[in-house]
């Protein structure tokens, strides 16, 4: 027994972390999905960004860059530089707002943490379009917001909340606060208290222990969340449509138009869809950076 173990300590280690056949069965379900339905789609959307538009819509197979120049374009350029200010904004909210009801929960009593958390998933039961258009209830100028205000007479008429750019930065905290929240409660449920303890003993006040401990042993949290916000926030549509009434252009819904609008220009709609996904890629290795560097430093 003891010679295999000591044969096993001298195994390379990349052959003890080799995957068996069987995990591989188990993994080719996620990797057909995967190559199916996130690979393929972005192999056809950089090739559609390369073709030209036909006559009625549609795609010409003949090889252009126009599509690209057009994403410069100072028109488009303004669009895109307004969404990542939004989505940018959305994000510094979430996280402003999801961090201490994280840290709360992640520190509070396991007897009641399940409540806590089911109170967060509770916007997830229902459809993400009637919650959204519950918002136009309460924000129009007959919703349920404006009566209140007028019947504690803190307004003397009526405010212009909906089809403006601050309603579809409400909808948007309010789709994808959960989405902070939950990963950085997993950050905050592992944290060793101990760390904590050990901090203010040698004299670090509040701040800094939460500086210099918390904020680094959690920073894997907040990069997830800052992912799993900043990068749907600054795709998503229907929540421009719907609470920006068509007034509040944002890329996603430049990028809709181009599809299944009157544009139909599916290889722009293809180059803008690209240029975003090689956005996404760099917020990714910032944020992967970032994450990493966190790490090291506690080390």
């Amino acid at each position: 027994m003891r010679q295999e173990a000591t044969h096993f300590a001298d195994a390379p280690a990349s052959a003890q972390h080799r995957p068996s056949r069987a995990a591989w069965l188990l993994l080719a379900p996620l990797v057909v999905w995967a190559l199916a339905f996130v690979v393929a789609p972005a192999a056809i959307m950089l090739v559609y960004s390369f073709m030209q538009r036909g006559t009625l819509g549609g795609v010409v197979s003949a090889f252009t860059l126009e599509n690209y120049a057009g994403v410069v374009d100072p028109v488009y350029l303004r669009i895109l530089i307004r969404s990542v200010a939004y989505a940018a904004l959305t994000t510094v909210l979430c996280l402003g707002l999801g961090y201490p009801v994280a840290f709360f929960i992640g520190r509070a009593d396991p007897r009641r943490r399940n409540l806590w958390l089911m109170a967060v998933m509770v916007p997830f039961w229902t459809s993400f379009l009637i919650r959204t258009y519950a918002w136009v209830t309460i924000l129009k100028s007959e919703g349920l917001l404006n009566s209140l205000l007028l019947q504690l007479r803190l307004v003397s008429e009526p405010l212009e909340l909906l089809y403006t750019p601050g309603a579809v930065v409400l909808g948007l905290v309010y789709t994808f606060l959960p989405f902070v929240i939950l990963p950085i409660y997993t950050s905050v449920e592992k944290l060793d208290g101990s760390l904590i303890e050990a901090a203010l003993d040698l004299g670090a006040g509040p701040l800094r222990a939460f500086a210099r401990v918390i904020l680094p042993l959690t920073a894997p949290g907040i990069a997830a969340g800052v992912l799993l916000c900043f990068v749907p926030a600054l795709g998503i549509y229907a929540v421009n449509d719907i609470l920006g009434g068509g007034r509040v252009d944002m890329i996603g819904n430049i990028i809709e138009n181009q599809f299944k609008g009157n544009a139909r220009n599916w290889p722009f709609g293809a180059a803008l869809g690209t240029a975003l996904l090689v956005a996404f890629a760099l917020l990714y290795a910032f944020v992967s950076s970032f994450s990493r560097s966190s790490a090291a430093r506690l080390r």
